[in-house]
């Protein structure tokens, strides 16, 4: 009779184990490197911001562009820079704005831009709703990592609860019902 216990028991606890073997040191998950290229620069709402703010005091795009552009990560600091020179040196907007990639998350800024080539207040409106956009879309992203992260809270409790369960209500339950149907007739 124990060793049929023994036996559920090791069916039951040694899957729900193997749940938590740790990663090998120094390998990242499968999606972190997908997910970094993707991602956008966390500090590009503030550039804009600045961006928008810099305009709206009547500073000239090249202008706004070299104070907003540090507040970014490099890559966007370095996207916005060379825009910035492109216009400090006279080239036509549309030539300067050209220099940011169609993916780029600046990239929604350029039409506006090339379009208010003459008015900085318009640009500054666009910058302003583009923040806007970033900032509701990171917070939609946040919400939803909060919920998953709610939902892979529940494996611990799961692997814990599930076996005590098994081992506690349904074993004895079974073994009970083994013994009177297969014990001695009364």
């Amino acid at each position: 009779m124990s060793a049929w216990l023994l036996l559920a028991l090791a069916v039951v606890l040694v899957p729900a184990g193997r749940g938590g073997e740790p990663r090998t040191a120094g390998r990242e998950p499968r999606t972190a490197g997908r997910r970094r290229g993707r991602e956008a620069d966390p500090g590009l709402p503030l550039v804009l911001d600045l961006m928008a703010a810099a305009l709206r005091a009547g500073r000239p795009v090249a202008d706004a562009l070299e104070l907003a552009a540090p507040a970014g990560r490099a890559d966007t600091a370095a996207t916005l820079g060379r825009v910035a020179r492109l216009l400090r040196l006279g080239a036509d907007p549309a030539e300067a704005w050209a220099a940011v990639p169609v993916k780029d998350p600046v990239g929604p800024v350029v039409p506006a831009a090339i379009r208010s080539a003459r008015s900085g207040v318009r640009l500054a409106g666009a910058c302003e709703r583009l923040a806007a956009e970033l900032r509701a879309d990171r917070r939609a992203a946040g919400a939803a990592r909060a919920q998953r992260a709610g939902v892979f809270a529940m494996a611990p409790l799961a692997a814990c609860f599930l076996p005590s369960f098994v081992c506690l209500g349904v074993v004895p339950t079974v073994v009970g019902i083994a013994g009177a149907a297969l014990g001695p007739p009364s």
